[in-house]
């Protein structure tokens, strides 16, 4: 798929479910805040429980971009946790490396994020990691290796250009923008997780 192709796919997507998941969606979606297709426009008709609490779980899926699978295990074992399960299961999805590497600005999106770790760019405490699933923990260090540092994009990165699109850095991470290195200092609480979701919802539609 081209990056033409999924460029549009996600601006698509962020009008259905109403949120922009991309820069280049938050443009779209100022010219266009409504869902996509010929009934975009007209208002939602009164929607079932069922369909609210469906849109909420794609909603959290398209933010991680993750496949069904995969949401529905990280919910299992959400269940299991202490606690709140919906704030759980957004606690846990944090700490995967790709998030990670997204919220300390050095990509701009999530699927860029992905593709960064996939590409074997990433060094979780000094060694190589691949998976972007990888759950980091408290104190581990995440750093572009030196190698892909030279390279533009990442120069690009450590320069804070992708800054100006991305939330406000959250206290669970301490970020050496310049360094391109980043440390989980703690674990990551729901109420500071930059991510648009009612989990009590997610919670309600895998508990159905």
């Amino acid at each position: 798929m081209s990056s033409v192709t999924r460029s549009r796919r996600q601006v698509r997507l962020s009008r259905a479910l109403g949120l922009a998941l991309t820069p280049k969606a938050v443009k779209h979606f100022e010219k266009r805040p409504y869902p996509p297709g010929e009934h975009g426009r007209a208002r939602r008709r009164t929607e079932s429980d069922y369909a609210v609490r469906l849109r909420e779980k794609q909603r959290l899926r398209a933010q991680y971009a993750l496949r069904e699978k995969q949401l529905a295990k990280a919910y299992e074992n959400a269940r299991k946790a202490p606690g709140l399960t919906g704030e759980a299961l957004v606690e846990d999805l944090e700490t995967r490396l790709d998030a990670l590497v997204l919220r300390a600005g050095f990509a701009r999106t999530i699927l860029q994020a992905r593709q960064v770790v996939v590409h074997r760019h990433v060094l979780v405490d000094g060694k190589i990691v691949d998976r972007p699933s990888f759950r980091v923990k408290e104190g581990q260090t995440i750093q572009i290796k030196p190698k892909s540092q030279a390279t533009t994009p990442f120069q690009v990165a450590a320069a804070g250009a992708h800054r100006d699109v991305l939330p406000t850095l959250p206290g669970y991470l301490d970020v050496q923008l310049e360094k391109l290195s980043a440390v989980l200092v703690r674990r990551p609480k729901r109420a500071e997780v930059p991510v648009t979701c009612e989990v009590q919802l997610v919670v309600e539609y895998y508990a159905r």
